[in-house]
């Protein structure tokens, strides 16, 4: 019925929608959209490492957004500058230093459109196998710290009152974020990564009046946007990781009706 590469897309994609439902819930709570962009953004030095040096490109990007996490973490200790400002530094930074890579590297030929939105039509069965393995780690490592980052995000002062070290949840949090986004760039591209984290999340917490509800609905958002989004890029001949963040966005657009039922509801 399908070609194999289908099927590898389709199991690729349900693998990397179950993490990044939870994931993009606490990037939801916790504001840290911008930073989902920097370390994306940050992911294409890493790229360009694992090219010039033949390593696992998925290694070499959690390698160099790891450091870029933990840096952004001591400067915001260092300086005074805000978050926002930190995060700008940061990302053009990191990718304009990946573009000058790129550049001294005119011997080995880049895909630039795969980098930038992805091509899951091309994954392979090492990849898959990186992404379930990987995203197995994610969530259990997530299970681990979840008591001490959901109670930070609910209020920092009072986990740290309780002695619960939410810092050290924060630390873990962004090297989550930084695997996340290694499993996933040949997914949906460096461009489209914070898309997949964010989008199902935020329809979720549109229909959801609880964190577990809005969790499970990001990940049964995710798992439609997959779907959703291959079979159209299918049908349509269209790009796969656009395609799947389209979908996404059209089943926002759908929860915001539940919204306006709400609202009239209660008036």
């Amino acid at each position: 019925m399908f070609d194999d590469f289908f099927i590898r897309a389709l199991v690729a994609g349900i693998g990397v929608a179950l993490v990044t439902g939870p994931l993009g819930c606490f990037v939801i709570w916790r504001r840290l959209s911008y930073f989902g962009d920097t370390l994306s953004h940050s992911a294409l030095l890493g790229v360009t490492m694992a090219y010039s040096l033949e390593l696992n490109i998925a290694l070499s990007v959690f390698v160099i957004s790891s450091v870029v996490a933990l840096i952004l973490i001591q400067l915001q200790k260092k300086t005074n500058l805000p978050g926002d400002a930190l995060l700008g530094l940061l990302a053009h930074s990191s990718l304009a230093v990946g573009l000058v890579v790129i550049g001294f590297l005119t011997f080995i030929r880049f895909d630039i459109m795969g980098l930038l939105f992805g091509d899951i039509l091309a994954v392979t069965t090492n990849d898959i196998l990186i992404i379930w393995i990987g995203g197995a780690i994610i969530l259990l490592i997530l299970k681990l710290i979840w008591k001490p980052l959901f109670a930070s995000t609910v209020n920092y002062e009072l986990a740290e009152a309780e002695g619960l070290n939410p810092e050290r949840a924060k630390a873990v949090f962004t090297i989550l974020m930084a695997a996340i986004i290694a499993i996933s760039i040949k997914m949906v591209g460096l461009l489209l990564i914070t898309g997949i984290l964010i989008i199902p999340a935020a329809m979720a917490r549109n229909i959801s009046d609880s964190p577990q509800k809005m969790i499970f609905f990001s990940i049964i958002g995710g798992l439609l946007s997959v779907i959703l989004g291959l079979f159209s890029s299918l049908e349509f001949n269209t790009a796969s990781g656009p395609s799947i963040i389209a979908a996404s966005l059209f089943l926002f657009i759908l929860s915001l009706f539940k919204i306006k039922q709400s609202i009239q509801l209660k008036n």
